[in-house]
């Protein structure tokens, strides 16, 4: 049965190899897709970049230098569309992964204030904003390089000054680091609804 609203919205942010996917995707498998939607925001924006531009969206979806060689120009095309309506691509994420089937939403790849507003004005009661932190020298392990256009505008820049967030998340590769930080999501936020017995293993 399709739930009213959400009762339950956490919305990641982070750098460019920061560890977003992997961060929650390990959180999604923990809540289980029974109970818990899975939204990119950067999936329904690549998807409509792909068949304007006749390109394949799957490779668009990994990390691979295909995607690099795209990026700057997506994210033009993504601006010209967010400037006419800032909440597109976080409607279209919602209605394209049956969300609204689900208790718990995980939006793993917010980039601008415009997303976190979307969130925090439409859904204000149940919005938690996550920011995940990973230093340079961990991220250059991971294959990021600073790139001119990329790292330097909005999409990467936008929410270095925000500081309201509920909840703050290293992943320098110190695993047992990364865990408290995640069983502090999952016992204070995940439990309050009563899914535990639901959850996946």
């Amino acid at each position: 049965m399709a739930t009213d609203f959400p009762k339950l919205i956490l919305v990641f942010s982070g750098k460019r190899k920061s560890g977003k996917d992997y961060i929650t995707n390990i959180l999604h498998k923990r809540i289980g897709e029974k109970n818990c939607a899975l939204l990119r925001l950067s999936a329904p924006l690549k998807e409509q970049y792909a068949k304007d531009h006749n390109l394949d969206y799957n490779r668009l979806l990994d990390s691979s230098t295909y995607k690099e060689n795209y990026r700057l120009n997506m994210i033009r095309w993504s601006d010209s569309i967010r400037e006419k309506d800032p909440g597109y691509f976080c409607r279209l994420s919602i209605a394209q992964n049956g969300a609204k089937e689900k208790a718990v939403w995980i939006i793993s790849d917010a980039r601008r204030k415009t997303d976190l507003d979307f969130f925090k004005k439409t859904y204000p009661k149940v919005t938690y904003l996550v920011r995940i932190f990973a230093s340079e020298t961990t991220r250059r392990l991971r294959g990021w390089e600073f790139t001119k256009g990329v790292d330097d505008v909005a999409s990467e820049c936008d929410l270095d000054d925000v500081e309201n967030w509920d909840y703050i998340i290293s992943n320098n590769s110190d695993n047992e680091e990364l865990e408290k930080c995640l069983s502090l999501i999952f016992d204070k936020l995940i439990q309050q609804l009563n899914l535990e017995d639901s959850c996946d293993s």
